[in-house]
Order: C-alpha cells, then sequence, then structure tokens
C-alpha cells in the first residue's frame, strides 16, 4: 500500500471513529447517577398502603421510582415526595406507566393506614410500603439504605439516605438520582427510560 493510500485510509477511520463518537456523545444521559451494567432491582414483600402485597413484580412495566422515608420526616421526605408528585403531573398521559414507592424506615410508627392517608396528601396514586422491622431492615441492606434512631426531646426522628431509585420496566436498577434534584430532571429521566 502506497504512503497516500495508507494516509486515506488513516483519515478515513479517524472520521468515522469521530462520527461514532460524536453520535454516542449525542445520545441523552439520564441526570440521575447510573448502574453500569444495569442488573436487576432486589425483590421484595411487604404491606402496601393499599392494603395489598407490595412486590416489585407487581409493578412489571411501569418505570418505578422508589424512595425512603418516613411519615414523621420534617422535611427531606415531604420536599422529595412533593417533587415527584409535580413530576408526574408535568408527564401527562405518560404518568400512567410511572409508579412511585415510598418504604418507611419507621415501621414503629407508620402502619398501612397511616402512610395510606399520607401519600394522598401528595398524589393518590403513590403507594406506602411498611412491614416487620426485619423485612425492612433486609429491604434497606439489599438496596444500600441506612437508617438510624435518634433520640429527641420529644421522642425521635429518622436519620436516613435520601436518594431515589429509578427502576425500568423489566425490573431493572437504572439508577439512583440524589435528594435535592428538580422534578424536571425526573421527568427527563423517566422519559428516557420509558421511551427504551
Amino acid at each position: 500500500m502506497t504512503s497516500a493510500a495508507t494516509l486515506l485510509l488513516t483519515l478515513l477511520l479517524a472520521s468515522v471513529a469521530g462520527a461514532s463518537s460524536a453520535n454516542a456523545s449525542a445520545a441523552p444521559a439520564l441526570k440521575a447517577g447510573v448502574f453500569e451494567p444495569p442488573r436487576p432491582a432486589p425483590e421484595f414483600s411487604l404491606r402496601g398502603s393499599d392494603g395489598a402485597e407490595l412486590t416489585l413484580a407487581r409493578y412489571r412495566g411501569r418505570v418505578v421510582l422508589m424512595s425512603f422515608g418516613y411519615t414523621h420526616c420534617a422535611a427531606v421526605c415531604p420536599i422529595t415526595l412533593a417533587t415527584l408528585a409535580e413530576a408526574r403531573r408535568s408527564l401527562g398521559h405518560a404518568a400512567d406507566a410511572v409508579q412511585v414507592i415510598f418504604v418507611t424506615v419507621d415501621p414503629e410508627r407508620d402502619d398501612a393506614a397511616r402512610m395510606k392517608a399520607y401519600m394522598a396528601a401528595f398524589d393518590a396514586s403513590f403507594v406506602g410500603a411498611t412491614g416487620t422491622p426485619d423485612a425492612l431492615a433486609a429491604m434497606r441492606r439489599n438496596y444500600g439504605v441506612t437508617a438510624r434512631k435518634q433520640a429527641t426531646s420529644d421522642g425521635y426522628v429518622m436519620d436516613h439516605s435520601s436518594s431515589i431509585y429509578l427502576i425500568d420496566r423489566t425490573g431493572k436498577l437504572r439508577a439512583q438520582m440524589p435528594y435535592g434534584h428538580s422534578a424536571g430532571d425526573f421527568v427527563h429521566d423517566v422519559k428516557l427510560l420509558l421511551a427504551q
């Protein structure tokens, strides 16, 4: 091969590689931190605030947004749920393909009835999850969630993780959105997951 042909081939390969790289970087990315590669989200069986057994498999075919918290939470939990409710409203008809699950870290106070009333204040479609302390502790371990009781002058509060897990329609754990992101960021990521 002549040096001119070698140069031409090198330029052609560089051009193809550049185009591939440009196309890859042009693909929209999730705003949440991704799990790469995606892996099956750990299954669970808890009591739902709707009175039924709550499992992840129950929502196969939907994108699940799952957070951990408790009904006596003063700031983080209500802000998170209000943000998710705003995101769901912004999705319009696509909201039917999204399920929010709120798992309590405070089973001592959060029974199914209390969680149902709490969820209804944000979005009637949201489902709360409660269960035995052991079942909830196992679930937290499976998802890498921390929760610790801290005594206060009038009782206690729960210090807990505040990220939201994004689980795709096939039940794979795709991303983890840190607390503080906007409803628009959730809408962006949910739309990408729904389009896959």
